[in-house]
């Protein structure tokens, strides 16, 4: 596939769809097209690399994430779905491309750590998936609090498998940079290069997210429910006491500003060295990532400004395992929080 130019992807922003990527060049619910930008963009940047085994991942990625994986149920976490890590990879895919392009040859991640970074934002959020034989969890939100650490363990397992097992130590490692779960100063890593690495896939994975064009409505509609099932909305201390973190959809929409202040945009600039400034090597100086999650925070401040919510009526696709997971995580949401309500009683 020809690789679409950056000034053309720029102008495509306007009547961008939901069911692609910020450039609106590139559809994001299914494998082959993503692969395809990365395929080109690596062949370019690393000729005469093969590739075969990150094709591979891209498929065993769809095959796990659509429950066609022995001993695995399938992706059911309608924020954390497919569609989101394939975005990811591909935002990642650009940032590598734009820091190989802006840096010195010896300050080049290199393919075999490039291939290795794809690998790890493929299979990032893994950690969601329930296991066949899990009987006590029913949807895969309720590891919320565990994920990236279940991801590393996947990942572990999955590196040896392909034959990449060396690189398994810094996946286990890296792919904390697009978790809470270790303190990113307690990331272990050897190389500065895994660092930029872990850098380059945190930013990632917070750009995809908040440029996505439906954002406003994926965080009303399907973050707050995985949050309820996760234990990050409310909760229950060990004393009995219900907190309550997110009251609701939109409660947590009225928070999001906050978040973007002071959890966001310092982990972009700060933490994560600034490195979404890589994509300008890419689109021609403008990067429309940035573009898009200031605009959505735009908006959100609009629609808050009034409490005017019926701005928000995007229906944004669900890329899940099957059909009806929309519909039953919206039950056991509703039973979580009445067994609260129950509780606080």
């Amino acid at each position: 596939m020809e690789a679409v130019r950056p000034k053309a992807r720029v102008l495509m922003l306007r009547d961008r769809r939901s069911d692609h990527d910020v450039t609106n060049s590139v559809p994001v619910t299914h494998w082959a097209p993503v692969w395809e930008v990365i395929h080109d963009t690596f062949t370019r940047l690393y000729p005469g690399m093969p590739l075969s085994v990150l094709r591979r991942a891209f498929e065993d990625f769809d095959d796990l994430f659509r429950g066609r994986t022995p001993g695995y149920l399938g992706c059911d976490t309608v924020y954390h779905d497919i569609q989101h890590t394939l975005d990811m990879t591909l935002a990642l895919g650009r940032l590598i491309e734009g820091h190989e392009l802006s840096v010195a040859e010896a300050e080049r991640l290199g393919a075999p750590r490039a291939i290795l970074g794809v690998i790890c934002s493929l299979f990032h959020d893994s950690g969601y998936i329930r296991h066949s034989g899990d009987e006590t969890h029913y949807n895969g939100a309720e590891f919320t609090r565990s994920h990236v650490t279940r991801s590393a363990q996947f990942l572990d397992r999955y590196l040896n498998q392909v034959g990449l097992g060396a690189a398994s130590g810094i996946a286990r490692q890296v792919v904390h940079y697009t978790g809470y779960e270790v303190r990113l100063d307690q990331i272990r890593v050897v190389s500065e290069k895994d660092r930029k690495l872990g850098h380059l896939m945190g930013t990632a994975d917070l750009l995809a997210q908040m440029a996505d064009r439906c954002y406003l409505e994926k965080c009303r509609d399907r973050l707050y429910p995985e949050f309820v099932l996760g234990g990050i909305a409310v909760w229950q201390e060990p004393s009995g006491r219900i907190i309550t973190r997110y009251r609701s959809g939109l409660d947590l929409l009225r928070q999001t500003p906050a978040f973007f202040r002071q959890v966001c945009y310092p982990r972009l600039d700060r933490s994560f060295g600034g490195v979404y400034r890589y994509m300008d090597a890419v689109f021609d100086g403008r990067n429309p990532y940035m573009v898009a999650v200031e605009r959505n925070l735009f908006y959100l401040e609009r629609v808050l400004e009034g409490e005017r919510w019926p701005l928000l009526r995007r229906r944004p696709p669900c890329e899940l395992a099957e059909p009806h997971a929309l519909d039953r995580i919206r039950r056991q949401v509703a039973e979580r929080l009445k067994s609260f309500r129950s509780e606080a009683a």
